[in-house]
């Protein structure tokens, strides 16, 4: 299969380009200026509008994964408007080039987010629930509304709403470990707050199952069935680690250490979401339970 892909270089992108070349598929990554462009890859310039159409004819597949990191540094006002014009702006790049294809590809699959659906307490969230309210509500509208270019087409569009993915490469992980190696790991304000997470092998393992399953279309939340509470997490990160999780980091401490919208959106907002549509369609989750999953990817990290 003939596969291109964006934001390759990215945690899942760069795992899904491994996973792909083993499976014995073609990969072209879409590079963006100043990366490496030659044979295998593609040149684009999202922020430029630089995408030569010519260039996609022919693929099976195309994963759209590139966008601004939502994790990393404050969210300023120019930080926010990089993170939104990141996802919108490259999203209806690609899919206005795709649909004037003459050899289009049968199916497009686009990162999106769980953050679409905001803070929601307890309930529990599906595909059919309705979105949100906030910044990362509104940002991932409007990036699954970029995509709507496609919905005249015959190209089979899916969107995959990641949560926390669990690499031992990068991502929260890693980042989540260091307070409890120095003991001081623990709960996040109440720590009431639902956290829905995902291991990177069902990430890739999800990746190419729905471009197998002609019937997965749409939004799809690709997320563990049994997401916990932020207590439960810690407590079970400090297990899998031999460490103390007793400490608590008060909601007004990360408030200020962070800023309060993006602290209240990303750290202490409930979302508690259920992968309905793979359930349905008969993906076997490889880690559908926390603890097995910590457990794997940390003794990777040794």
């Amino acid at each position: 299969m003939k596969i291109a892909i964006t934001g390759a270089s990215g945690l899942i992108g760069s795992a899904l380009v491994t996973a792909l070349v083993e499976n014995g598929h073609q990969v072209t990554k879409l590079v963006r200026p100043g990366g490496p462009v030659g044979a295998g890859s593609i040149a684009w310039a999202p922020d430029q509008g630089k995408l030569e159409s010519a260039a996609l004819e022919g693929f099976d597949t195309v994963f759209h994964l590139a966008g601004e990191s939502i994790a990393e540094g404050k969210w300023t006002e120019a930080k926010k408007r990089k993170i939104l014009e990141s996802r919108v702006r490259s999203t209806s790049l690609l899919c206005g080039r795709l649909k004037n294809l003459s050899s289009p590809p049968s199916v497009a699959v686009f990162a999106s987010a769980i953050g679409i659906y905001g803070n929601r307490g307890d309930d529990e969230l599906t595909e059919e629930s309705t979105p949100g309210e906030g910044f990362l509500a509104t940002v991932t509208k409007e990036w699954e509304a970029a995509s709507e270019i496609l919905a005249d087409t015959a190209i089979r569009v899916v969107k995959l709403r990641f949560g926390v993915v669990l690499s031992e490469k990068g991502g929260a992980l890693p980042a989540m470990i260091k307070p409890f190696k120095l003991g001081l790991g623990g709960k996040i304000g109440r720590g009431t707050q639902y956290i829905s997470w995902i291991s990177i092998d069902d990430v890739i393992n999800i990746m190419q199952f729905v471009i197998r399953e002609d019937q997965l279309r749409g939004p799809i939340n690709a997320i563990s069935p049994n997401p916990v509470t932020n207590a439960e997490f810690t407590t079970a990160l400090g297990q899998a680690l031999n460490r103390p999780s007793a400490a608590s980091v008060p909601a007004f401490a990360i408030r200020l250490m962070v800023g309060r919208e993006m602290a209240d959106e990303m750290l202490l907002a409930s979302t508690r979401v259920i992968p309905k549509k793979l359930q349905d369609a008969g993906y076997r989750f490889l880690f559908p339970y926390l603890q097995e999953a910590l457990r794997y990817h940390i003794e990777r990290l040794k």
